[in-house]
C-alpha cells in the first residue's frame, strides 16, 4: 500500500472511530452519520487533503460501493414478507407500483428542458439513477413512534425494494447509450442476460441456499456464526456468478434475497410444525389412565401448542410460522450493511461530490431543489389519489423520500462507463444527494414529531381515520439512529 493510501486508511479509520464514540449523543441531534461521513468525504477528497480520489483508487472505491449494494439489496430483500404487502399493503404497492415509474418518468422530462447537451437516453439514465429512496437518510421519519405504523411500515418497504425495482430502468438505459459496455450487447442482449438469467440464477441459489440452510439447521450441523457468514456468501456467489454470465449481479443479488428468505421461512415453519407433533406424540404416549384420558390429551395439546410454538421461535429465531427467520439470520450482515453504506458516503463526498462543487450553475441547482420536491411529491400524490389519506399523510410521504446510496452507486458506476455525458450527470447526481442528506436529514426528527401530533389529535376526532388509530404511548420521535447506514431490518 502506498504511503497516500496508508494515509486515506488512517483517516477513514480516525472518522470511523470518532463517529462511534459520539454515536450515541449524536443520535440526539439532526446531525446524521450520511452528514458526517458525506463532510469528511469532500475534506479528503481532491477538493481537501487529496488523499482519495477516483483518479488513483477507482478498483477498491467502485469494490466497496457495488459489494455495500450488493449486501443491502440482499438484505433488505430477504426482510421484506408477503404479509408487508398484504396487510396495509395498498401504500408500498401504490409507491413502487405507480409513483415509482412515474418519478422516473418525471425526472426524464424535467431534465429536458434544464439540462442541455444530454441525450434522450443520458437524460432518461437521470431520472432512474435519481428515483430509488434510502430511508437511513431520514430514519426519524419511519422510526418516530408518533409515525403511524401503516405509514412506516409502507415507506420502509418501499424504501427496501424500490432500489431493485429501478434496476432494470438503469441497465436498459445504460444499454441504450452509445459507447458503453452494456451497449454491445443491445437492448435485447442486455434484457436477456440482465433481466431474465441473473433473475433465474438468483431464484436458484437463494431457494438452494436457504433449503441447505434449513436443513443443516435442522440437523444441528451449522453454528449459529457460520449460519449468519452464509448470507454473505449467498451475497457474494449470486453477484459473482452473473457477472460471470455477463448479466447483473444487483439484479441477482436482490432476487436471490427474496428466494433466501422465503426457504428460510418455510424452513421454520416445517421444524415448528415437526416439533409441535413430536410434543404431541410424546404426550399421548405418557396419557395417564382411560378415565382421565380425555382431559390429559386437552392438557397435552395445550402443552403441545405451546412447547411447539416455542420451538419454532427457537429453531429459526422467530414465532412458529418462521417470520423472523430471515431477519435473524440476516441482522450480523444488514448491520455490516449499515457500516458499509457509511463508508459508501465518504466516498461519495470524496470522489463525485468534492470535484463537482466548484462546478455549479443554476440549471443545476435547479433540477436538484425540483428533483427532490416536484419530481418526488407529484407522482406520490397521483398515486395516493383516491386511498383516503389525509394531505398531511400524502405531502409526508411526498417528502421523504430521500436519494442515497443507489444513487451513489449508480451514479458512479455510470461514471466507470464513461457515458459521454458523465460530467454533467456526475453534477447532478451529485448535488441532488448532497442537498437530499442535508435536508432530508434536518428535517426528518421535526416533521416526523409534527406529523405524530397531527395524527394524535386527528385520530381521536376522527375514529375511522385511514392512517389508523394512534400508537399506545407516545414519546419523542427518536433523532438519526446510531447505526451508520440503513434502517434496521430486523
Amino acid at each position: 500500500m502506498s504511503g497516500g493510501g496508508s494515509w486515506a486508511v488512517a483517516a477513514v479509520a480516525a472518522v470511523t472511530a470518532g463517529y462511534a464514540l459520539v454515536s450515541r449523543r449524536l443520535a440526539t441531534t439532526v446531525v446524521s452519520a450520511p452528514m458526517v461521513f458525506t463532510a469528511f468525504g469532500v475534506a479528503v477528497g481532491p477538493a481537501g487533503l487529496g488523499l482519495l480520489s477516483l483518479d488513483h483508487d477507482a478498483g477498491p472505491v467502485l469494490t466497496l460501493v457495488e459489494g455495500t449494494l450488493t449486501l443491502v439489496l440482499l438484505t433488505d430483500a430477504m426482510s421484506v414478507r408477503r404479509r408487508d404487502l398484504r396487510v396495509g399493503g395498498f401504500l408500498p404497492r401504490r409507491l413502487l407500483g405507480i409513483a415509482l415509474p412515474l418519478t422516473i418518468g418525471a425526472g426524464w422530462l424535467l431534465a429536458w428542458p434544464l439540462l442541455p447537451g444530454l441525450t434522450l437516453w443520458e437524460l432518461a439514465l437521470i431520472g432512474a439513477i435519481l428515483a430509488p429512496t434510502d430511508a437511513a437518510l431520514g430514519e426519524s421519519a419511519v422510526a418516530g413512534p408518533g409515525v403511524p405504523p401503516l405509514v412506516r411500515k409502507g415507506l420502509k418497504v418501499e424504501s427496501g425494494l424500490n432500489d431493485g425495482m429501478v434496476l432494470p430502468f438503469f441497465v436498459l438505459f445504460l444499454a441504450a447509450i452509445p459507447g458503453t459496455a452494456a451497449s454491445a450487447e443491445g437492448i435485447a442482449g442486455t434484457f436477456w442476460r440482465a433481466l431474465v438469467l441473473s433473475t433465474l440464477l438468483g431464484l436458484a441459489i437463494g431457494g438452494i441456499g436457504g433449503w441447505l440452510l434449513s436443513a443443516s439447521r435442522a440437523r444441528g450441523w451449522v453454528t449459529d456464526e457460520w449460519r449468519q457468514v452464509f448470507v454473505l456468501a449467498v451475497a457474494a456467489g449470486s453477484y459473482a456468478l452473473a457477472v460471470v454470465i455477463d448479466g447483473s449481479g444487483f439484479i441477482a443479488a436482490w432476487v436471490a434475497g427474496f428466494a433466501l428468505g422465503a426457504a428460510l421461512r418455510q424452513g421454520a415453519r416445517r421444524a415448528a410444525v415437526s416439533a409441535a407433533e413430536a410434543v404431541r406424540a410424546g404426550a399421548a404416549g405418557t396419557a395417564g389412565t382411560a378415565g382421565t384420558a380425555g382431559t390429559s390429551k386437552e392438557d397435552a395439546g395445550a402443552s403441545a401448542e405451546q412447547t411447539g410454538a416455542g420451538a419454532g421461535a427457537s429453531a429459526e429465531g422467530g414465532p412458529a410460522e418462521g417470520t423472523a427467520a430471515s431477519d435473524d439470520t440476516a441482522r450480523p450482515a444488514a448491520r455490516l450493511g449499515d457500516f458499509l453504506a457509511a463508508l459508501s458516503f465518504l466516498v461519495f463526498g470524496a470522489v463525485l461530490l468534492g470535484p463537482q462543487l466548484q462546478h455549479l450553475d443554476w440549471r443545476i441547482v435547479v433540477y436538484a431543489v425540483l428533483s427532490l420536491t416536484v419530481v418526488r411529491m407529484v407522482p406520490v400524490a397521483l398515486s395516493l389519489a383516491g386511498t383516503g389519506l389525509s394531505l398531511a399523510t400524502v405531502a409526508y410521504a411526498g417528502w421523504f423520500g430521500p436519494r442515497g446510496l443507489a444513487s451513489v452507486v449508480f451514479g458512479l458506476l455510470v461514471v466507470e462507463e464513461h457515458v459521454p455525458g458523465t460530467t454533467l450527470i456526475g453534477r447532478v447526481v451529485a448535488l441532488t444527494i448532497a442537498l437530499s442528506i442535508l435536508l432530508h436529514g434536518l428535517t426528518a426528527h421535526f416533521l416526523a414529531d409534527r406529523y405524530g401530533d397531527w395524527h394524535h389529535r386527528a385520530a381521536f376526532r376522527r375514529p375511522g381515520l385511514r392512517e389508523g388509530p394512534p400508537a399506545p404511548a407516545r414519546g419523542p420521535a427518536p433523532g438519526p439512529g446510531p447505526a451508520p447506514g440503513r434502517a434496521d431490518t430486523a
